[in-house]
């Protein structure tokens, strides 16, 4: 089944002799359940690209389909909602809420909705946060802090999890931590990952890699 349908994306900076094509005609699709790392160095668009598969920024022109829907005929609002429950982002400094603790971190896109008791301790314990579910994100190290931001994008079971350059800011032995636990929730929950990496020793984990050069899949 097709998780991810992109069709001639393209992303557009500046007009006339000053115009940057970030993103360049780009065309591909996800299967559910696939791992797909794109890679591709600092600039070439890799980072843009996923920005428009999560609906965080608007393409120049291009259709961005997940389980079918087209997320850019939605309006601002709508695309925010559906970005919340059917998206799960992983960025590359976390982007935790300083004010919230672990648990409440995790279940931040839960809407007020109370999460299932049993599913969230399971996801928790996977995590390796049990003993820290009351823990600030200044109390977390960087690899603990980018496990509570990998629970937050799969606590709504999305249809599709976004990973931008995730073990970017962690040292070696907390990145192969972070690969792990990517790879656990694939196996484990049948979770659909697209992760963009310039590290090309992580992207083998993946089921397929992409490269993208000036804004291009070569």
């Amino acid at each position: 089944m097709e998780i991810l349908k992109v069709e001639h994306l393209v992303k557009q900076y500046g007009k006339g002799d000053n115009a940057v094509l970030a993103v360049n005609d780009i065309s591909f699709s996800v299967e559910q359940g696939e791992f797909v790392a794109i890679v591709g160095s600092s600039g070439s668009g890799k980072s843009t690209l996923l920005h428009l598969l999560g609906g965080v920024d608007r393409p120049t022109s291009g259709k961005v389909y997940i389980q079918g829907e087209d997320i850019y005929s939605l309006n601002s609002d709508k695309i925010a909602i559906f970005r919340r429950r059917q998206v799960g982002l992983i960025y590359q400094f976390y982007n935790l809420i300083p004010i919230l603790n672990v648990k409440e971190n995790i279940t931040l896109p839960c809407d007020g909705r109370t999460p299932d008791k049993s599913e969230l301790d399971e996801l928790i314990n996977t995590l390796g946060l049990k003993d820290r579910v009351t823990h600030l994100p200044n109390e977390l190290s960087g690899g603990q802090q980018q496990r509570v931001s990998i629970g937050r994008a799969l606590i709504n079971h999305p249809a599709i999890l976004l990973a931008d350059e995730p073990t970017g800011n962690l040292d070696s032995r907390s990145s192969d931590e972070i690969v792990e636990l990517l790879k656990l929730s694939n196996q484990k929950y049948k979770q659909t990952i697209v992760m963009i990496t310039h590290n090309l020793e992580i992207a083998k984990i993946a089921d397929r890699i992409l490269r993208i050069e000036d804004g291009r899949l070569v």
